[in-house]
């Protein structure tokens, strides 16, 4: 019995190598922007509760169940972020070897809106229909093929210590190959989707250091360019209402007006603090369309009143700040003009989709930015953060 004291028994000392791999300084997880991602999840959580207000009582739109929307929300987020995070297990280096694929697939796809596969929602013929319920925006893929394969021709010599700046001859590649692409998304027509393509390609050319030429002939273009598609009637007819609707707001109140002045009615009706999540009038008596998907700000601005909206612009104005941080410290140029043009997309889009519901910009038909509803839009957007982490994360650490 004496040598039973000599008897210990052995305790289980956990591996800490996998934690601290994962906590080390240079570790994926230590080295994300959780400020950025913390808030864009934020604002995707916010939009699960507004859709859900806008959608609960719509019985023609949610079959029966009062969850549908929300739970398809949720559901179109998760999967944003495990987009999310493959993009940033790849890292934006690799996709730069991708990116003839993946702008050859945008563009296949968005041709095939053109054909019998395309659908028309809202007045716009912009969507492949999947089946189940669930259908494809090609476009808003688009706007990610366009910031990287301009990306890639622009950056390519002057990362390469070729030369300081693109040339012009490199700056008409990128500029031919994102034309394509803009052409055959104005045969749909989707208007709103070329106005954000014509921000992004401005936004990458600025933060590639191309002539100042190239900037002003661009705008001058753009404006003669819309010159021109109103006088030839290029334009579908509910398109030129809007304009007409947006440069008069008195127009036809009950018609082409009635979309905007709903809104306003809307968000006026609000005040400071907000009727309450649900108790929004104007969102119970569904008095403003498509309140799930392009006029979401108004239940905000309804039921969460100023403070709740503020929180929503705030939120959307941190997640561009931070994209900010990281393309001024990223130390290649690729990565540079890629989160240049997430940010002009992001900027862009949020404003015209917040100044549509106050009546300071025409309606486009343009999703808020990770609060809509929508899997193609909310989609896009979670691989657009996931390509601002990786710049991130692939960034040397200074000592």
């Amino acid at each position: 019995m004496a040598g039973a004291n000599n008897f210990s028994v052995p305790r289980y000392a956990p591996d800490k190598g996998a934690w601290t791999k994962l906590t080390a300084r240079d570790s994926v997880l230590r080295r994300l922007d959780w400020t950025m991602l913390l808030s864009a999840l934020a604002l995707s959580l916010l939009g699960a509760l507004l859709v859900w207000s806008a959608t609960r009582n719509r019985t023609e739109l949610n079959q029966g169940d009062p969850y549908y929307f929300l739970f398809r929300h949720i559901l179109n987020t998760g999967i944003g972020l495990t987009l999310m995070a493959g993009t940033i297990w790849l890292g934006h280096r690799t996709l730069r070897g991708a990116v003839p694929f993946l702008y050859g697939l945008s563009v296949v796809l968005v041709l095939a809106v053109l054909t019998p596969l395309g659908a028309t929602i809202n007045g716009a013929h912009a969507w492949i229909v999947i089946g189940g319920g669930f259908s494809l925006q090609p476009s808003e893929f688009t706007k990610i093929t366009i910031i990287l394969g301009m990306a890639v021709l622009l950056a390519a010599r002057v990362d390469a210590g070729d030369q300081e700046h693109p040339d012009h001859r490199t700056v008409l590649k990128a500029l031919g190959m994102a034309v394509l692409p803009v052409l055959i998304i104005m045969l749909m027509p989707d208007l709103g989707s070329v106005m954000v393509i014509a921000v992004i390609v401005l936004g990458v050319l600025l933060a590639s250091g191309a002539s100042n030429r190239w900037i002003f002939g661009l705008i001058g273009a753009g404006v003669i360019g819309a010159v021109l598609v109103a006088t030839l009637g290029l334009l579908d007819e509910y398109q030129i209402n809007r304009f007409a609707a947006f440069a008069n707001p008195e127009l036809d109140p009950a018609g082409v007006g009635y979309n905007t002045n709903q809104a306003r009615i809307a968000i006026g009706s609000g005040g400071l603090l907000g009727t309450g999540l649900f108790k929004g009038s104007q969102t119970t008596g569904q008095f403003v369309p498509e309140q799930q998907t392009d006029f979401v700000f108004t239940v905000a601005g309804e039921e969460l009143g100023f403070i709740g909206a503020g929180l929503i612009i705030l939120l959307l104005g941190v997640v561009l700040w931070r994209a900010c941080r990281i393309a001024r410290e990223t130390t290649e140029l690729y990565g540079t003009i890629v989160a240049a043009g997430i940010i002009a997309w992001f900027a862009f889009q949020s404003f015209e989709n917040i100044g549509m519901t106050l009546g300071i910009m025409p309606v486009a038909g343009l999703p808020l930015p990770f609060v809509s509803y929508g899997g193609s839009s909310m989609f896009a957007v979670w691989i657009a953060i996931g390509l601002l982490q990786s710049i991130r994360v692939q960034r040397p650490i200074s000592a």
